[in-house]
């Protein structure tokens, strides 16, 4: 088994599949179909032992760096903000690189706006340390 994370970003990826306004724009009810579809995808990989962490992330938040010795830490910058990029998150735990990729895929089709999946891209990317070695 190794772990994974998908990435779930606001927008990015090579093309937006789907053009649609952010979430803060949909109705309620799209909202709450949106956040079932989620929870019923982490109880199915609960249920299948693949079910690590999940998390939304809220809009708010910066980024902070140490400044020198007896300087207030720097916070913003001339970055890209992840608040402004990075939904959320899964961890799962699988047997592949190919089963990872295949949940990337279903959770991809989350409901949007009327109800359509969003085709979102997510990340994926392997945990350090939970990669295969050569002799595996």
């Amino acid at each position: 088994m190794a772990k994974y994370l998908l990435l779930k970003h606001y927008r990015g990826g090579p093309e937006r599949a789907v053009d649609y306004a952010t979430m803060d724009q949909w109705t309620p009810e799209e909202v709450d179909a949106h956040m079932a579809f989620m929870r019923a995808f982490a109880a199915r990989l609960q249920e299948s032992g693949e079910f690590v962490d999940t998390q939304a992330l809220a809009p708010g938040g910066t980024f902070v760096r140490h400044d020198g010795e007896g300087r207030p830490p720097v916070t913003d910058g001339p970055f890209a903000e992840t608040k402004d990029l990075i939904a959320g998150w899964y961890v799962i735990d699988v047997d592949s690189w190919e089963r990872a990729v295949q949940l990337a895929g279903e959770l991809s089709a989350a409901p949007g706006p009327g109800g359509e999946p969003c085709c979102e891209w997510l990340e994926v990317r392997p945990f350090v340390g939970c990669l295969p070695t050569a002799t595996e």
